[in-house]
C-alpha cells in the first residue's frame, strides 16, 4: 500500500470511531418529584424541601455540593454514594445517609435495576441547589 492509502484508511477509521462515539446513547436521566419547598420555621434565610428521586440503571450525577444539609433514604434498589476522595458506599433499600453542607459527593445507579430514594434538604434560600465540582 502506498502512504496515501494508509493515511486515508486511518482518517476514515478515525471518523467512523468519532461518529460511533457521538451516536452512543446517553445515560438515562434521573427523575425528581418535588413534594414541597417552604421556608424553614424561625429562619427565613433557609428552605426545607422534600423530593423523591428515581434512578434508572446507569443514571447518576456528577460530583457536586449543596448550600446546606441533605438527608437521603433509599426506598428501592441500590444507590452508589461517593464522597470525593473516599471509597464509594452502596446504599440499599432501608439505608440512609446525611450529607453535611459543602460535602463534595455524587449518587449513581450502577446496578441493573431501578433505584428510588427520598431526599430532605435544608438549603440556603435563593442559592442554586447544587454547585458542580470538576474532577
Amino acid at each position: 500500500m502506498n502512504r496515501f492509502a494508509v493515511t486515508a484508511m486511518l482518517a476514515a477509521a478515525s471518523l467512523a470511531a468519532t461518529a460511533a462515539a457521538w451516536a452512543a446513547p446517553a445515560a438515562p436521566a434521573m427523575q425528581n418529584n418535588r413534594y414541597f419547598t417552604m421556608p424553614l420555621e424561625k429562619d427565613p434565610t433557609r428552605e426545607v424541601g422534600l423530593q423523591s428521586v428515581t434512578m434508572p440503571p446507569g443514571s447518576g450525577n456528577e460530583f457536586h455540593r449543596h448550600p446546606g444539609e441533605q438527608w437521603t433514604a433509599v426506598q428501592e434498589g441500590e444507590v452508589t454514594f461517593t464522597v470525593k476522595g473516599k471509597p464509594p458506599q452502596i446504599l440499599k433499600a432501608g439505608d440512609y445517609n446525611y450529607v453535611p453542607r459543602g460535602t463534595v459527593h455524587r449518587q449513581q445507579n450502577l446496578s441493573g435495576k431501578p433505584a428510588r430514594y427520598i431526599e430532605m434538604r435544608i438549603f440556603d434560600k435563593g442559592k442554586p441547589a447544587s454547585d458542580a465540582v470538576k474532577d
